[in-house]
């Protein structure tokens, strides 16, 4: 099984699979990963000048690489695997991005992200999303780089929705304004009855 975390930042998605590491036998991983794939993309969210569509492909990498070395292998052991981040966080971000990137010609850049992911890239089993305002989700994260920032956050909140509307059934929503203790124990709930245990 693959299970991923997803939410903006600031929801507590880390904390939750931290916590789900401590209770659960699987595969732990993240996204951006340790790789010099994964490093490209942290200098890149760090740049409030990087190009939208080359920080696009420089996750797509980072992704393509964490399936090749670490979720595909992982899967095929009959190992499960729980990821922090996972594809729908470069749809609702990246999406985000290029819908201000005026030399994109695509109507639809949130299909435009999922379009360049469709031939390589594996559906989770479960995904849960942790739930928060982007004014609740910015004051946490502390707006710290371009990601951060409400206006953006909230183009990345509605990217979310519609994920979880087309795909209903993959997605469990949880309330994440509330507290630690109370997300934490819904998270371990809902993982638990698809990696039991």
């Amino acid at each position: 099984m693959l299970v991923t975390l997803e939410g903006l930042d600031g929801s507590g998605k880390t904390t939750a699979w931290e916590s789900l590491r401590d209770e659960f036998e699987a595969v732990f991983t993240r996204e951006p990963t340790d790789s010099w794939y994964g490093d490209a993309v942290l200098r890149s969210i760090r740049d409030d000048d990087a190009d939208p569509l080359a920080e696009l492909f420089l996750f797509t990498a980072d992704h393509a690489d964490h399936l090749a070395r670490v979720v595909r292998p992982a899967l095929a052991d009959g190992e499960s695997v729980v990821s922090d981040r996972f594809s729908d966080s470069r749809y609702a971000y990246q999406a985000a991005t290029l819908a201000a990137y005026d030399s994109l010609a695509v109507d639809d850049p949130l299909e435009y992200v999922r379009g360049v992911h469709e031939p390589f890239s594996r559906t989770p089993d479960l995904t849960v999303y942790l739930a928060v305002g982007p004014e609740t989700a910015a004051e946490r994260a502390g707006k710290t780089n371009k990601l951060e920032r409400v206006a953006y956050l909230r183009r990345v909140a509605e990217n979310y929705e519609r994920l979880i509307d087309d795909d209903p059934d993959r997605f469990v929503r949880i309330d994440a304004s509330r507290s630690e203790d109370e997300v934490l124990a819904d998270v371990i709930e809902v993982v638990g009855g698809i990696l039991g245990g």
